[in-house]
């Protein structure tokens, strides 16, 4: 009689963290939040994606898509929990959240993909593409943002609030700095403060 064989247990799915973004460049919150989410947010994994344009930001002005997924990658290295995509590239634009999260789904089936977006786009959600789909698809990791109050009791079944730390930096405040030729070396990573002075990016903000 053949031994008994041991059922196979089946290899639970990466939680992976989907934090979509222009990064214009990619500076410290960015990089503490996700890190944070890694640590502390339940997530195994969080990708940064490079969006080339964001349905709520067609009229700004974007460096080139390149050297921004450059940033991004020079930030991460060496981290292996965060890492940069570019999926967007390929992608229809404007980039909408549910034709990223349909193509990474179908590409990486060993993969549980949640959507990882601010308090401020979370009381906007209605207005996303696909909004409904969204939720019904996928997990959501909201993150506080100053100036708008989530109640963690009214959230949909599938999205949670993880307080992360507040750390209020934005891209335009380090482009506009930089225009102004101030020194932001401490709001951004050194590999990407390097690669912003060697390639004298953001000089005419």
């Amino acid at each position: 009689m053949a031994a008994h064989q041991p059922a196979l247990m089946e290899k639970a799915p990466i939680k992976t963290g989907i934090f979509g973004g222009t990064f214009n460049p990619p500076h410290i919150a960015h990089l503490a939040l996700a890190n944070y989410l890694c640590e502390y947010g339940g997530l195994d994994e969080v990708w940064l994606v490079v969006s080339p344009q964001n349905p709520f930001k067609q009229h700004v002005e974007l460096l080139d898509d390149r050297l921004r997924l450059q940033m991004v990658q020079a930030a991460l290295e060496g981290y292996p929990k965060l890492r940069a995509s570019d999926v967007e590239f390929r992608l229809p634009r404007p980039s909408y959240m549910i034709r990223t999260l349909t193509e990474l789904e179908a590409a990486c089936p060993d993969r549980e993909f949640t959507l990882v977006i601010g308090a401020d786009n979370w009381l906007a959600f209605d207005r996303w593409q696909s909004a409904d789909e969204i939720l019904r698809r996928f997990p959501v990791v909201v993150y506080p943002r100053p100036g708008y109050e989530i109640d963690p009791s009214g959230l949909p079944a599938g999205v949670r609030l993880v307080p992360t730390p507040l750390l209020e930096v934005s891209s335009t405040f380090i482009r506009r700095a930089i225009g102004e030729g101030r020194d932001v070396r401490y709001f951004l990573h050194p590999a990407v403060c390097r690669f912003i002075e060697e390639r004298g990016l953001y000089q005419n903000t």
